[in-house]
């Protein structure tokens, strides 16, 4: 949805949102998906499921994002006036996820050097998408 706000404020021409600024939350949410839909398919190849099913199955689940992006894009009107509360929920969103979930993972089984460069990484990654793009 966050990628569909932002095409859709780009689009609308009355925000400051950029071509530039969608696109490189565009690409962050697809990095973003790599490891997500390999959460998906790795537990399930370990359970003995063949791998192209499970690769089809952590796939679909990524396969919500630009599905509700289109939707949001075609309800531009609607979208333009709540562009800062649906920009913020989505933040907010993946802000709980990170401290809920991923924090207190990476401190299990001194895995905290891994998680700490891992999150480094990234951050950095992210800043220079968005200095650069």
């Amino acid at each position: 949805m966050a990628v569909g706000v932002c095409f859709a404020g780009f689009l609308s021409g009355n925000t400051g949102i950029t071509l530039m600024s969608a696109m490189a939350l565009s690409i962050g949410i697809g990095l973003q998906n790599i490891p997500e839909g390999a959460i998906i398919s790795i537990p399930l190849k370990l359970q003995g499921m063949n791998k192209g099913r499970a690769l089809l199955y952590g796939i679909l689940s990524g396969i919500v994002e630009p599905i509700a992006a289109f939707i949001t894009i075609l309800l531009l009107n609607i979208v333009v006036p709540l562009l800062p509360y649906l920009l913020s929920f989505a933040a907010g969103a993946m802000i709980y996820v990170v401290v809920e979930e991923l924090v207190p993972e990476m401190h299990e089984k001194n895995k905290s050097i891994l998680g700490v460069v891992g999150v480094t990484i990234g951050f950095v990654v992210m800043m220079v998408m968005d200095m650069a793009l």
